[in-house]
């Protein structure tokens, strides 16, 4: 099977899309398959997946297709040099993988796999959940109207990330088939963590106080206010309890650390930036508890490493990972505060966190790993092209 994962934007280097997408390609090419990765040039100086995937099992097989990035609004809107580069690669490959929705360049890709009468599936990530749906109303409309439905409509099937978005997208009356395909990680990544306290000798003002961990980027959709109500209620009945904030600033950085002062628990809050590799399992070893109270998300990868590593984790009912409370592993609230802290309060106190914690890391290991994933969707790609009667060339063997 030979695979192109398009995305529009490579300068990520935790989760989404673009993570996702290298991710995925990786452990297909690990498979034998031969997999590209279509994108825009990263931008000078930028976080860019490329940077971690030659080190991902499998990415230094991924073939690369990039070009260079729209010089002005028109050229956004009508990818043309985008297109030509497709044009000029999609006999290379029997199935593309297309992920996200609203850039341009995605429905550019759908609309050049369509003529070549090549099938193709788009990953939703999410993005069409109603919360999503109900931020930039009118854009989407438009761009649902002029070419986001017709690239939906035109896939072989749509890739879903969690069991919760089948019925959330029933209301936009899209007349395609789905499948769920989870996301996942890849297991000896996490084989040898670092040694406990690693984080904390970094991190000196942490002492040996228990900390609950976010790790995400700050912004609105991840739930930075309900944290900061959450960790104002453990911070009265658990004053011995921190709360480490990791991940870039996206907009909401300011406001939580308004909402932080004003309940008076800013004393005891890190906000310690992004973090990666070593340093991000690093945290995860040494925190009691991870929590994403998010209002949204399609299948998290953040989630799906502390469970990896062993933590813990509360989350919130939109963060669509019912497997968490399923296996034991942690707990799955309402969005709200007050449920938040308390599930946080009686996680903190579990008589056995560690049986937690290994329930989650087998969960990992059978279902959410990378590998199995990749497995899963070359299945699903030979059928859509056996449905069309597209003869598939195998990749090579590796």
């Amino acid at each position: 099977m030979r695979a192109l994962h398009v995305i529009s934007d490579i300068n990520a280097t935790s989760g989404g899309p673009p993570v996702i997408a290298s991710r995925l390609a990786a452990a297909q090419a690990r498979l034998g398959h031969a997999t590209g990765l279509f994108s825009y040039t990263p931008k000078a100086g930028g976080g860019s997946v490329l940077e971690g995937l030659r080190s991902t099992p499998g990415g230094e097989h991924v073939a690369l297709h990039l070009v260079d990035p729209p010089a002005d609004r028109l050229e956004f809107m009508l990818p043309r040099r985008g297109k030509a580069l497709l044009r000029s690669i999609i006999g290379q490959y029997d199935f593309v993988h297309i992920h996200a929705i609203w850039e341009p360049v995605l429905a550019t890709a759908a609309s050049v796999a369509r003529a070549a009468g090549v099938p193709y599936t788009v990953c939703l990530h999410g993005m069409l959940d109603p919360w999503c749906m109900s931020q930039g109303t009118l854009k989407k409309k438009v761009a649902l109207a002029l070419s986001v439905r017709r690239m939906l409509e035109g896939a072989a099937f749509l890739h879903l990330g969690n069991r919760d978005e089948r019925e959330l997208i029933k209301p936009l009356g899209l007349k395609v088939g789905n499948e769920l395909i989870p996301n996942g990680v890849f297991i000896e990544e996490f084989a040898n963590p670092p040694a406990p306290g690693s984080f904390r000798a970094k991190r000196p003002e942490l002492g040996a106080d228990p900390y609950i961990l976010f790790l995400s980027r700050l912004h609105l959709k991840k739930g930075l206010d309900y944290l900061a109500e959450a960790f104002a209620l453990v911070r009265a009945k658990r004053p011995d309890v921190r709360l480490v904030v990791a991940g870039a600033d996206d907009g909401y950085k300011a406001e939580f650390q308004a909402a932080i002062a004003r309940l008076n628990v800013a004393d005891r809050v890190h906000l310690v930036g992004p973090l990666y590799g070593q340093d991000k399992l690093a945290a995860f070893v040494d925190a009691a508890c991870f929590c994403l109270p998010s209002r949204q998300e399609g299948f998290s990868i953040a989630i799906t490493e502390s469970l990896a590593m062993g933590t813990p984790a509360v989350v919130t009912t939109g963060c669509h990972y019912p497997e968490v409370a399923e296996v034991g592993a942690g707990e799955v609230v309402d969005l709200d505060g007050r449920a938040v802290g308390e599930a946080l309060l009686r996680v903190l106190a579990h008589p056995d966190r560690a049986a937690m914690g290994r329930k989650g890391q087998e969960l990992i290991r059978t279902r959410f790993n990378w590998p199995a994933v990749a497995q899963l969707t070359v299945g699903l790609y030979q059928r859509a092209c056996d449905a069309v009667g597209r003869v598939v060339v195998a990749g090579p063997a590796r």
